[in-house]
């Protein structure tokens, strides 16, 4: 109806300018003059605007590779922000080394997502627990930089409630760990498998007890260090380079201990275990997350198969075992089990975020990087980066590995076949 009625117009009025102000108006001739000559210009010169085009993002990319991470929290939190990694003082390897171990890596999962069960079979399971060593430490000397880019300084999954954010899930499954243990101010405590640390600091700070994190990958302890000094923690969290199946520690050293998503690395979990007991001291609790396959996993279906393996190869895993295993294996070790259970065994309930949500991501600022095409956005930087010189060469095929088991690990969560939240609490006894 409003379109049939005769159109009003208002009086054009003057500009209102106040002391000062300047008549732009007379400046718009100059400016549709210089649009006009600009599109001209970009008919007649495509390549020329092309090349200057990616000149221009190139020298962006080059100015934001050279900046320095400062481990305050802040360096993963931006796309700018995660080039860091390219001018990292705290790497362990030369450009030309990354290649050599992305190669290394590789051989110890020979054939894997080329032929469902390649990777399952006896020998191949053998050569990577033979190799364990090189296989986990080149695993995180390659993936580190982007498991803090995507996921933060504590790398593991969490149970979430729907009214939680990811971080909150985060804390709280650390924190709960921490109840388990009965940590408090003056006790000292054992991190197996740390990694950056960002547990350790989270429960030094929520508990008020000190932490001695070991990780294999010299670059973790460097990295870990780093933060803890940056956060005034450096005299309650320390991290040392060393193998977690041959403790540096004497005997009885702590009052408690705790891994998460750490021994699954492990190619000998009783003497993990049994390392663990013997650095505690009698009556002292270790507690943990572990990565499993659940019950409705079947070792005669392929694609069940297909999925172990793919979560196998993109993690540096020597192979999955069942829950029940876990439980074995800390009572050959000597320990008293108090409780395990899947801290995930509401996955799909109406209350709770699946665990595998975040590796689907969602369209937001915060969750667009790990959707599926913010994965690919990240891929093709990663390439870019690779292509001109400013990435190592080999980056690119990380960079895949971690896409590729991202996958994997949703499926495997889906179809409710696998958990990385195995909980344990087990006791040494105090006799």
């Amino acid at each position: 109806l409003t379109s049939m009625l005769p159109a009003r117009r208002s009086p054009r009025r003057p500009p209102r300018r106040g002391p000062g102000s300047m008549d732009v108006s007379k400046f718009e001739p100059l400016m549709e003059a210089a649009v006009t000559n600009t599109v001209s210009f970009v008919k007649e010169n495509p390549a020329a605007v092309v090349g200057a085009s990616v000149s221009a993002v190139l020298a962006g990319l080059l100015f934001a590779s050279r900046r320095k991470t400062l481990r305050d929290g802040s360096d993963f939190t931006s796309i700018s922000g995660s080039l860091k990694f390219l001018n990292n003082e705290e790497t362990t390897m030369t450009k030309e080394q990354v290649a050599s171990e992305v190669s290394g890596y590789e051989k110890l999962f020979k054939g894997a997502r080329q032929s469902v069960g390649q990777i399952t079979t006896e020998e191949s399971v053998e050569t990577r627990k033979t190799e364990y060593q090189t296989m986990v430490n080149s695993f995180y000397n390659l993936v580190t930089d982007f498991y803090e880019w995507g996921w933060g300084q504590s790398f593991h999954f969490a149970p979430r409630w729907t009214n939680e954010t990811f971080m909150e899930s985060i804390y709280r499954a650390e924190y709960h760990l921490a109840n388990n243990l009965g940590l408090r101010p003056g006790h000292h405590v054992l991190d197996v498998g740390c990694g950056v640390g960002g547990p350790m600091r989270n429960i030094a700070r929520f508990s008020g007890c000190s932490v001695t994190g070991i990780t294999i990958n010299q670059y973790q302890v460097d990295v870990g260090n780093r933060y803890c000094r940056s956060m005034g923690l450096a005299d309650r969290c320390q991290l040392v380079q060393g193998d977690f199946q041959t403790l540096p520690f004497g005997d009885q050293s702590f009052d408690a201990a705790w891994q998460i998503e750490a021994t699954c690395h492990s190619p000998d979990r009783v003497r993990v275990f049994s390392e663990v007991l013997r650095t505690l001291k009698p009556g002292g609790v270790f507690a943990g997350y572990e990565w499993v396959v659940l019950p409705n996993y079947d070792e005669a279906n392929a694609d069940h198969v297909r999925i172990k393996e793919g979560i196998e190869v993109g993690n540096g895993l020597p192979t999955l075992v069942r829950g029940e295993d876990i439980t074995a294996c800390l009572e050959a070790a000597g320990f008293e089990v108090v409780t395990a259970y899947d801290a995930q065994r509401g996955v799909h309930s109406e209350h709770e975020i699946p665990w595998y949500a975040t590796l689907q991501g969602t369209y937001s600022i915060s969750g667009f990087r790990m959707t599926y095409l913010g994965r690919c956005c990240t891929h093709a930087l990663v390439w870019t980066l690779e292509t001109v010189g400013l990435a190592p060469r080999g980056t690119t095929r990380v960079s895949a590995l971690l896409n590729a088991t991202a996958l994997d690990l949703v499926e495997g969560g889906q179809l409710e076949i696998f958990t990385p939240s195995w909980f344990f609490v087990a006791r040494r006894p105090s006799a």
